[in-house]
């Protein structure tokens, strides 16, 4: 009795002292705010709880958008007991004690246990595959939360015995919602307190929290507890205590993650969609997130040939030449030279002919003839064929330097790889190019079109 008591008032305490946004985290679906996609009137997700019918599930979104409130609410509709665990600070020892546990309160009492693994995707592939046999027989209800892409960090037979669920950032509503909550609650928020945030404040506080509840509460609790009243015992919290309280905006960025490759995907496709402006803002994003330059620039690098090309053969030119000044000159400047070369890219004129090549290798993969046409063949061996190969017209011996004789296998002859733009260098010399294209096929094998040497 004296151990309840003193546990009862430990718990109380412990509330007492809590941060705002653990006193403020909601334990019904009509307090829980947000997330309507999924938990909307008639949702999926919203039905199976109500109807006390869920299953194993995993949750995947950014920090503090409620992924452990939702389970926590989940195991308090559905009758079960909650259990929690971090895999970037448990293992296989206090996974097996919560296996046991919970095998005992299903025999013993009939009692079911929801296991909460929060950042599932940090344990092992052997740690995973722990949780498999009891996910199975029902020991345990398996929730998961990741702010990574399940379906690539989580073991795939735990993954097809879950169903997902992708969780948004919050919206602007919500945060504005969340936050008149903490200011008018008298128990758990600062209803009893007399507390002014200006319009200015507010709005800072919203927009630099991006989504993120526990940001926003974080920032209100630092911002209140650190502002001394004035006469009247009112706390007014104006822009400049905001944005002390809240100095800058959480990039939510994984360079393992999804962030990484949507953003580096959202880059390319601004410089191929000659954006110079979110060419910049994208670049930025990776450069707050801690991207290596190096990745930056070797991507830029690709998109040089791949998407400018022959257009403007020089922009490969300047990329490297960004690229290797960036290993002389270093950070914080060597912003500029990645400014420089991703603002060449979005600016110049686009190609991507350089393809071709990709045609080139799907017909070297698929024709059957591929011998070497006996004119092109090396003519120092083999004197038997030597006659043969003397039938090679030397190109620099004709006017332009050019003939008009067949350099492609018999069968390949009418093929076109290479399909340049009308943009730039290559565009300067497209006429020119095909008009020798359709000479050659025209002139058939190994025909002169009885042209003279130049000479």
């Amino acid at each position: 009795m004296v151990q309840d008591l003193f546990t009862f008032q430990n718990d109380q305490e412990l509330k007492r002292q809590a941060p705002l946004a653990e006193r403020l985290r909601p334990t019904t679906l009509d307090d829980f705010v947000g997330q309507q996609a999924i938990l909307g009137p008639g949702r999926l997700l919203r039905r199976a709880i109500e109807c006390d019918r869920v299953g194993n599930i995993l949750f995947q979104g950014p920090p503090g958008i409620g992924k452990t409130t939702l389970s926590k609410i989940i195991a308090s509709n559905t009758r079960a007991h909650f259990s929690e665990l971090n895999a970037v600070l448990s293992g296989i020892k206090e996974l097996r004690q919560e296996i046991d546990a919970a095998k005992n309160r299903l025999g013993q009492h009939g009692l079911r246990t929801i296991l909460f693994i929060d950042e599932v995707h940090r344990f092992t592939t052997s740690q995973q595959d722990a949780l498999l046999p009891w996910v199975e027989n029902g020991t345990f209800i398996f929730i998961g939360a990741t702010t990574e892409n399940p379906y690539f960090e989580v073991n795939q037979a735990l993954v097809s015995r879950s169903r997902v669920f992708r969780l948004r950032p919050l919206q602007e509503k919500d945060m504005y919602q969340i936050l008149d909550r903490a200011l008018k609650d008298i128990e758990k928020g600062y209803g009893a307190k007399e507390i002014k945030l200006t319009i200015q404040a507010k709005n800072h506080l919203i927009d630099v929290a991006n989504g993120d509840a526990r940001s926003l509460l974080n920032a209100l609790e630092l911002a209140v507890e650190t502002t001394q009243a004035d006469d009247k015992g009112c706390i007014n919290i104006d822009i400049s205590i905001a944005e002390e309280s809240i100095q800058e905006r959480a990039v939510l960025y994984n360079k393992n993650g999804d962030a990484h490759f949507d953003t580096i995907s959202a880059f390319i496709k601004s410089l191929r969609g000659s954006d110079p402006d979110a060419a910049l803002f994208w670049l930025a994003q990776m450069l707050e997130a801690g991207e290596s330059p190096r990745y930056i620039f070797r991507r830029m690098l690709i998109a040089a040939a791949e998407d400018i090309g022959l257009a403007d053969p020089n922009a490969i030119v300047v990329i490297e030449s960004c690229a290797s000044a960036f290993d002389r000159v270093g950070l914080p400047e060597g912003n500029y030279l990645l400014s420089e070369a991703a603002l060449y890219l979005a600016c110049t004129e686009k190609s991507n002919s350089v393809l071709g090549i990709n045609s080139a290798i799907h017909s070297v993969k698929n024709s059957q003839k591929q011998d070497v046409p006996n004119h092109l063949q090396d003519s120092h061996r083999d004197s038997e064929k030597s006659k043969a190969r003397s039938d090679y017209l030397y190109p620099h011996n004709y006017q332009g330097n050019w003939v008009s004789q067949q350099y492609l296998p018999r069968d390949l002859q009418r093929e076109v790889f290479w399909e340049p733009t009308i943009n730039g260098w290559e565009g300067k010399r497209r006429k020119l190019f095909a008009e020798r294209k359709k000479r050659q096929i025209s002139s058939g094998l190994d025909s002169t079109e009885n042209q003279s040497p130049k000479f």
